[in-house]
């Protein structure tokens, strides 16, 4: 009877166990987009200027000290020399828009991100609404 129990309580864990570290990896993935964002947005607003956010490659995003996204990139820590910021490996990352946040944090246009695990396939969204909030609905 013990080993009946056993049975089922390893056959229902390892599926459940395996899908929560599926959608850890995706959620890691997104969180690293959104940070990115507030990153774009909390310089904006400390520079009481315009930052502009793209995405350059699917596996990159840059950051411009402008409303146009054009010129040079800002380069900080967490950019290469080219002022690009590298994504997590295994993730790619595809925009319907660049947004640019003003100096009050709001954002236009409205954006949304498509983060997917390259592994898997599996896709997350990350959104910029106009308010400058960005969310992982």
């Amino acid at each position: 009877m013990v080993l009946a129990v056993l049975g089922v309580v390893i056959g229902v864990g390892v599926p459940l166990g395996l899908t929560y570290y599926s959608n850890a990896q995706n959620t890691v993935g997104a969180q690293q987009i959104r940070t990115i964002l507030n990153q774009g947005r909390q310089m904006a607003l400390d520079r009481a200027a315009f930052v502009c956010v793209q995405v350059p490659t699917p596996t990159q995003m840059t950051l411009y000290l402008n409303s146009t996204c054009t010129g040079t990139p800002w380069v900080g820590s967490i950019t290469d020399g080219a002022g690009n910021i590298a994504l997590q490996a295994g993730f790619t990352v595809n925009a319907s828009a660049s947004p640019v946040f003003d100096y009050l944090g709001r954002a236009l246009p409205a954006t949304t991100y498509t983060v997917t695990n390259t592994t898997t396939g599996s896709t997350l969204t990350v959104s910029v609404a106009t308010s400058g909030r960005v969310t992982i609905p």
